[in-house]
Order: C-alpha cells, then sequence, then structure tokens
C-alpha cells in the first residue's frame, strides 16, 4: 500500500492567489497515517506555490523538477509548466509517477498531470485529489456568491469538502501570493 495526499484547493483572484492543502495522509482506503502533512509549498524563490495529490514519494520528485524547470526558464510559470508536462509524459521513469500537482503564481493557476496535461481553469479555482470536486465545488459557489477573499475562499470551501470527504481534513497549510 502507498501513502497517499488527498485535498488541494487554489483560488485567484484580482489581488492574487492562494492555495489550501490538507494535512490528512492515508496508508490504502482505512488507515490514517498522519493528520498534519504540509502538501503546500513555496518553491522558485518563494514567488510560486505548488501543491500535490496522490503518492507522497512521487509528489516530492515533481516538485523538484518543477522548481528545476523554473530556474530554467527564469520563474516562467507558463513555459515551465509546460516543459514540466511534456517531461513528464515522456520520461520512461516520472511516467509511473503516481500524483498531480497544482502550481501557482500572481498570474496563473494550472494543474499538471502525469498524461502531459497543462490545464489552467477558466474560473481561476483549481482542485485535485480525493476531495477535490467538493472543494472545488464549494470554492465556485463561494466565489459566485459572497465577496470573500481568494485566502477565504480557500479555508471555507476546504472546510465544506473536510465534512463530507473521508480522506481530507481541516488541518490546511494556506499560502498566498499577493499581486
Amino acid at each position: 500500500m502507498e501513502l497517499r495526499g488527498t485535498t488541494i484547493l487554489a483560488v485567484k483572484d484580482a489581488n492574487g492567489v492562494a492555495m489550501a492543502g490538507d494535512g490528512q495522509v492515508t496508508l490504502g482506503q482505512s488507515i490514517v497515517m498522519k493528520h498534519q502533512a504540509r502538501k503546500v509549498r513555496r518553491i522558485y524563490r518563494e514567488k510560486v506555490i505548488a501543491g500535490f495529490a496522490g503518492a507522497t514519494a512521487d509528489a516530492f520528485t515533481l516538485f523538484e523538477r518543477c522548481e528545476a524547470k523554473l530556474e530554467e526558464f527564469g520563474g516562467n510559470l507558463l513555459r515551465a509548466s509546460v516543459e514540466m508536462a511534456k517531461d513528464w509524459r515522456s520520461d520512461k521513469y516520472l511516467r509511473k509517477l503516481e500524483a498531480m500537482l497544482i502550481v501557482a503564481d500572481a498570474e496563473y493557476v494550472f494543474i499538471i498531470s502525469g498524461n502531459g496535461d497543462v490545464i489552467e481553469p477558466d474560473d481561476n479555482i483549481a482542485a485535485i485529489g480525493s476531495g477535490g470536486a467538493y472543494a472545488l465545488s464549494a470554492a465556485r459557489g463561494l466565489q459566485r456568491h459572497t465577496e470573500m477573499s481568494a485566502e477565504d475562499i480557500c479555508r471555507n470551501a476546504m472546510a465544506i469538502a473536510a465534512e463530507i470527504c473521508v480522506f481530507t481534513n481541516k488541518n490546511l497549510t494556506i499560502e498566498t501570493i499577493n499581486k
């Protein structure tokens, strides 16, 4: 059985971006191994936020690769994300990694997958992991019907996801980048 991370949510608004990750790590389908994991981190000179869902060891490999691409392309998140996705899809070793990433800076939010996908959400809200659909739905509702900041939307949407998804808890790590 593998250790797995669960729910990551990113929300961008006119003032910047916020990303939240819950702290739960599960072993298989039934054992909670950790309650306060840190699945959201700042990378590339504190200018980019990255969060992962999936196999923990695989995610750390992806964090390193993402940061290397950001260094290579001078912090250009769009170019680094596309090049990383191309490598991930074509590299024999990387192709086997079981994780997804959300990366964000003050300008962009992307979901990056091992299938070569680099997805920029239309509504500036992205979510991955077991509770991702719940967090995404809650964040969209909050964005459309409140004047909350990106950080407040993340905090409240993740709390809603934690009430519904058994793989998501309320121990959050939240990082923000202001424009």
